[in-house]
């Protein structure tokens, strides 16, 4: 069968927006991806079951079982179940997302500023705009105002699920700004977290964290990866961190950070980072995250005049039209002014079109959007219910809109897949990965 040829390639001399950059970091992408694939069907199998369960006869054995608390009380750890599973469980998810991020902006193509400018100015721009429609929406008094941070989110491992669920072939460009946008955004929602969902603060606690996340950092740095002695460690920053008032998900960066990525005999390959990333990803993709959306997801919508009554409320529209509205236009957007400010191009296959379908499906914030609802209207309140009716919606909307997307441009993906799949001197290393369009070496 022979293989289809690539579209002509325009002149080259101004950057390329979504390249689909070197072969090990595309195909570090895809196994990435492929293990979130896996937690994103599992995330929303626990947020199904926690939906429906919530929603029969016997609601009250579920709210009594999220609400079940356990835990040393001497320690102020006595917490309930979804307690455990919001500060503790996505602590993981979070030490995982900054060994990533930091992967990419030291040993990844993204430690090159050009390539680094795509995502971030992307994330930042499907941040703030969601924050602003939310805004826009719950201006006048109503007291919704300190829920502007919910719909800024985007959920990686539900968003890769959907794409498998819709059958869709994303070129390897695509797969990399998907990643690398939703790494940076769980970093910029972070720090949101820590700097304005903090509403108290212990210097103190805070303070004797730095011991134990310090002496973490020493023996990772001197490569020492034994789990008896890292594990302690990080649970007593974590304890510590969430004795501080800080929300304890923070110390699970902190921690990443001081993890080394590069070899120590300055060899290439996987460092210290790749390797612990391998070792906790199937945890945070497999339990933690699905055990916190099983917690997080349950809410008692009431059939259609419940849902209705809920969309009513304008912190639930806020989300709806921030995750909808907001990701779509600030993602496109500021890739728009991206590539008009830099005189970027997109990269020969791709089109505009690509570029709104990857916003629209960045929409899907559900994670850590229910994790910012929690915080910012207490868990177990009325308006936090019409939190979750907000980004259950909103996420189902957007996702049905990137499904249309993406869907009518699947024949063009899988014709580039197939192409970046092509080896014909059978060297293990695609062809598009070794010339680039004009015949030149690429970057295998």
């Amino acid at each position: 069968m022979s293989q289809p040829a690539p579209r002509p390639q325009r002149h080259r001399s101004s950057p390329r927006l979504f390249a689909r950059g070197s072969f090990l970091e595309s195909s570090r992408v895809a196994g990435i991806l492929r293990a979130e694939t896996t937690g994103g069907m599992l995330l929303i199998t626990g947020a199904v079951i926690a939906i429906v369960w919530a929603n029969t006869p016997w609601v009250d054995a579920y709210t009594g079982l999220r609400d079940y608390t356990v835990g040393p009380e001497a320690l102020d750890l006595h917490l309930s179940l979804g307690t455990w599973a919001a500060d503790g469980l996505l602590a993981i998810f979070f030490f995982v997302a900054g060994l990533e991020l930091k992967r990419e902006f030291v040993a990844g193509d993204l430690r090159d500023p050009r390539r680094a400018a795509l995502p971030v100015v992307a994330a930042v721009g499907g941040m703030a705009l969601p924050a602003l429609v939310y805004v826009a929406v719950n201006l006048g008094g109503h007291g919704g105002l300190g829920g502007w941070a919910i719909p800024t989110a985007t959920d990686i491992a539900f968003a890769v699920a959907i794409l498998a669920v819709i059958s869709t072939h994303l070129p390897a460009g695509l797969r990399t700004f998907l990643l690398t946008l939703a790494v940076v955004d769980d970093l910029l929602a972070i720090t949101i977290i820590a700097l304005f969902y903090t509403s108290e603060l212990h210097l103190d606690f805070l303070a004797l964290a730095v011991l134990p996340i310090a002496l973490f950092g020493f023996l990772v740095q001197r490569r020492v990866h034994r789990g008896w002695l890292l594990i302690p460690l990080a649970v007593v920053a974590w304890a510590l961190v969430h004795e501080s008032g800080v929300h304890a998900t923070v110390a699970g960066v902190a921690l990443a950070f001081t993890v080394p990525v590069r070899r120590q005999d300055g060899q290439e390959g996987a460092g210290l980072a790749e390797h612990l990333e391998h070792l906790v990803r199937p945890v945070s993709a497999a339990v933690a995250v699905p055990v916190f959306a099983f917690f997080a997801a349950g809410v008692t919508v009431g059939g259609l005049d419940g849902l209705v009554t809920s969309l009513e409320d304008r912190v639930a529209l806020g989300i709806v039209l921030g995750l909808v509205v907001g990701k779509t236009l600030g993602i496109a957007g500021s890739t728009w002014l991206l590539a008009r400010f830099t005189r970027a191009d997109l990269d020969d296959e791709l089109s505009w079109v690509d570029v709104i379908g990857m916003a629209m499906l960045a929409g899907i914030g559900f994670t850590v959007s229910l994790l910012i609802g929690e915080l910012a209207f207490g868990a177990g309140s009325a308006r936090e219910d019409h939190v979750k009716v907000g980004v259950l919606v909103g996420s189902l909307l957007a996702t049905l809109l990137a499904a249309v997307v993406l869907r009518a441009r699947n024949r063009v993906y899988r014709r580039i897949c197939e192409l970046e799949e092509v080896d014909s001197d059978a060297d293990g290393v695609p062809d598009v990965y070794e010339h680039d369009g004009e015949g030149r070496p690429g970057t295998a």
